[in-house]
């Protein structure tokens, strides 16, 4: 039969179904089998010829139809994977039922009173429909989960088979190791399989559906209690599940195998077409929706960075066990580290090679998936982020990351890719390692719209956090805090900066400490006290090689006179404000001293207009996103409690904020009907007598008197000279005592695993388009939006 006059009949039956008023019964085969039995219908098919609307028709008039429809669906996927898919038609008809199910599911999860329906049982529907299998049936979900697990290892549908004979002496679909059957070479399994285009094909369908089954959660509002866990997740990741094991190994290796370039022959894609990369985009979106975890509030699998995982322990853990959690918390050997790491790096870097060399290699899509993939996998596994952060592949991550959030600074549609890009170097910049990493030479010349420097990669990533702070979409705002929490992390460990970070720095402070920029908001003198800190950090730590910082700092002496006499006088205050009125620009690029940009870069380019978005939930604040920890003589880490946070509130007003009068601040302006924000002179005296100013000062007051002597007896107007000065010069002795070093590391919390569930859905179903499987359904945990 042809395929028009199969999309004919199932057309035909669709109509039938969505007329009937009366429900038909299970058993009227004739009837339900026109769904699946003889049409070769693709996907993309069943998307176009069951219009949402008659889906939405049958729930409402006829739900015992829709009911007896999806229980159907799932009974033929399981009798497939009992029987072993041998024939043709079984396989059809499994994917046929795989693709009418990935198209109905979503309007079963938009209605409350249907929600509960996959996890009831079918009374005497089927089997023998006598009363004593009632009892031991397992609800629908179940069945449709087991099914489709058992279904990614069946051989010769989804894996190569491994007998040699006839279908008589077929493997026997219980008795089969589906170890033996790992989709691909990678962590614990070394044979990489023959690649197969069918079969690549029949696992991406199946995971759609797979995914489809997880998406349950989209239409559940964000709660910030993350008690509610998927019931589909923590089934399919649970010991029920079989083929736990071989499946989170073989989505991770797909993934982490994958090269995009094609065999290293540019251009390889435009000959062939690349049919491994859908199922790689599903296997990646599969094991970040499976990873859905809340490190803050579960036992962690490895808490205190020693453990390999709760496996190992004799008590078990209270709460479900999540097995894909746990499999990738005990990953440990230093070649599977190294596997995931250049694969995720490979990946990760595709985009910026294809800058090089336009349309050489193939462009993949999926950066923000692997983005979370590699947040999971820190998370998660502290062996894995040690292993990171020993090695000079980070750098392999960071450059790529720096890549992203410069170029999707102006783009509206993508503040969530920004977010997790600076989550995750918060994350890495907690740990000394990161900040040593960074004093490597920064060479390879990557496009990006940023002046011209020569450095290292601390160079690279203060002059992209200066792009991002001065010609950034404005909602990146909450995020400054961050990047500047970053930058004060890594500072104590800089060896050297250029003269243009040195520049783009004290751009900043600049910037920063105007009045009517600290007086228009409850926290914007943070900012001021972060960057000091960093300033203190190399003076104190890292003086030698950092003779171009010195000499900016002398040349903008003026900015700490500024600070330090700042006015706490109410009309001041007030004429500061007024000035803010008239002109709103928070940071100009005047003084910034642009100069040329690389190679080969474009600006940022705004989001397109008409570009959909999801919405995020608001991310916690730096403060409940970091704890503050001490830096030892040994150079281990020591947590601060809170108490002594109250006491070391000089070194920044973060923890501990400055006082009651700040908190009484808050309250009023947020009560306040017009939600104007108004600081008080005992405001501005509470923080600024914390302002950390006494190094920076006691330095000016030795150098300056010097460099104004050199320029006198030299008549010079050449910088060399007084660098030149700089770079012997010595301040042993003179500067206070150094401070402890503090570090603010990143630590898990419900707030940001809500964001990261959002986030990570928002993502999926903006890339699910072909066939659009959520789009225009009604989800709540966030919203769709247009630019």
């Amino acid at each position: 039969m042809g395929s028009a006059d199969s999309k004919l009949n199932f057309r035909k039956a669709v109509i039938q179904l969505t007329t009937k008023t009366q429900p038909v019964e299970a058993t009227d085969d004739a009837f339900w089998d026109q769904f699946w039995a003889d049409t070769a219908t693709s996907v993309q098919d069943v998307f176009a010829l069951v219009p949402a609307a008659e889906i939405r028709a049958v729930r409402e008039e006829s739900p015992s139809n829709l009911a007896t429809l999806c229980y159907k669906a799932v009974e033929k996927l399981v009798q497939g994977a009992e029987s072993g898919c041998h024939s043709e038609e079984e396989k059809q008809v499994v994917l046929n039922c795989s693709r009418l199910l990935t198209r109905v599911l979503p309007y079963i999860f938009e209605d409350p009173d249907w929600r509960g329906f996959f996890w009831s049982t079918v009374p005497g529907a089927g089997r023998g429909g006598g009363e004593e299998d009632d009892e031991n049936a397992r609800p629908l979900a179940e069945s449709l989960l087991l099914a489709i697990a058992d279904l990614l290892f069946c051989p010769d549908f989804t894996v190569q088979s491994h007998r040699r004979s006839t279908v008589d002496s077929a493997e026997d679909v219980h008795s089969l190791d589906s170890c033996e059957y790992i989709w691909e070479a990678g962590v614990g399994f070394a044979h990489s399989p023959q690649p197969n285009y069918i079969h690549d094909m029949n696992r991406m369908e199946l995971l759609k559906l797979l995914l489809t089954c997880f998406s349950e959660a989209m239409y559940l509002p964000p709660a910030p209690e993350s008690g509610n866990t998927n019931p589909w997740v923590q089934f399919f990741c649970s010991t029920e599940n079989r083929h736990a094991l071989p499946l989170f190994t073989s989505l991770l290796n797909t993934v982490c195998a994958y090269d995009p370039v094609g065999y290293g022959i540019p251009y390889n894609h435009l000959l062939f077409s690349d049919y491994r990369e859908p199922l790689v985009e599903e296997a990646a979106q599969v094991l970040i929706v499976t990873l859905d975890h809340d490190s803050a509030t579960s036992t962690g699998p490895t808490v205190d960075g020693t453990t390999t995982g709760t496996a190992m322990d004799d008590a078990d853990p209270p709460g479900p066990e999540n097995l894909f959690v746990n499999y990738l918390s005990r990953i440990h050997r230093e070649e599977d580290f190294q596997f995931i790491l250049k694969g995720i790096a490979r990946l990760l870097s595709n985009p910026l090679l294809q800058t090089y060399l336009p349309n050489s290699t193939k462009k993949i899509q999926f950066h923000q998936e692997l983005l979370v993939l590699f947040w999971k996998l820190c998370d998660f596994n502290k062996k894995f982020l040690f292993f990171v952060l020993k090695s000079s592949d980070v750098l392999d991550i960071l450059v790529p990351i720096l890549y992203f959030l410069n170029d999707a600074r102006a783009d509206q549609s993508r503040v969530g890719l920004m977010h997790i890009g600076v989550f995750i170097l918060l994350l890495l910049s907690g740990e000394r390692n990161f900040g040593v990493r960074l004093n490597k030479p920064y060479s390879v010349r990557v496009p990006m719209d940023i002046p011209v420097f020569t450095g290292t990669h601390a160079d690279l990533l203060i002059v992209v956090f200066h792009k991002l702070i001065t010609s950034g979409h404005q909602r990146l705002q909450p995020l400054f805090d961050c990047l500047l929490t970053i930058v004060v992390n890594v500072s104590p460990y800089l060896k050297s900066l250029s003269m243009v970070t040195a520049n783009k720095l004290l751009h900043l402070l600049e910037a920063f400490s105007t009045t009517w920029f600290l007086f228009s908001a409850a926290q914007n003198h943070h900012l001021v006290f972060f960057l000091l800190e960093v300033f203190n950090n190399i003076i104190q730590y890292q003086f030698d090689g950092n003779s171009n910082l010195v000499y900016a700092i002398i040349r903008k002496r003026g900015v700490f006179h500024q600070l330090a006499n700042l006015p706490t006088d109410l009309p001041t205050i007030h004429k500061a404000l007024q000035r803010r009125r008239r002109t709103p620009e928070p940071l100009s690029r005047t003084g910034s001293q642009e100069g040329t940009s690389m190679e080969g870069s474009r600006p940022a380019a705004p989001a397109e207009p008409g570009t959909l978005k999801a919405s995020l939930v608001a991310t916690p604040g730096i403060d409940k996103l970091t704890e503050k920890s001490q830096v030892s003589e040994d150079g281990t880490l020591r947590s601060l409690e809170p108490e002594h946070q109250q006491s070391s509130a000089e070194s920044s007003p973060v923890k501990g904020e400055p006082s009651q009068a700040w908190r009484e601040q808050r309250r009023l302006s947020s009560s306040s009907a017009s939600g104007q924000w108004n600081p008080t002179s005992d405001w501005v005296l509470s923080w600024k007598s914390k302002l950390p100013l006494q190094t920076i000062m006691r330095l000016l007051q030795v150098l300056v008197p010097q460099v104004e002597k050199i320029c006198i007896d030299k008549g010079l107007t050449d910088e060399s000279e007084i660098l030149r000065f700089l770079q012997h010069g010595t301040l042993v002795g003179l500067l206070p005592v150094p401070h402890p070093i503090l570090i603010r590391k990143y630590q898990a919390n419900s707030g940001t695993a809500m964001w990261f569930r959002t986030y990570m859905w928002g993502v999926i179903y903006l890339r699910n388009v072909d066939p659009p499987i959520w789009y225009d359904t009604d989800v709540k945990l966030f919203e769709i939006q247009r630019v």
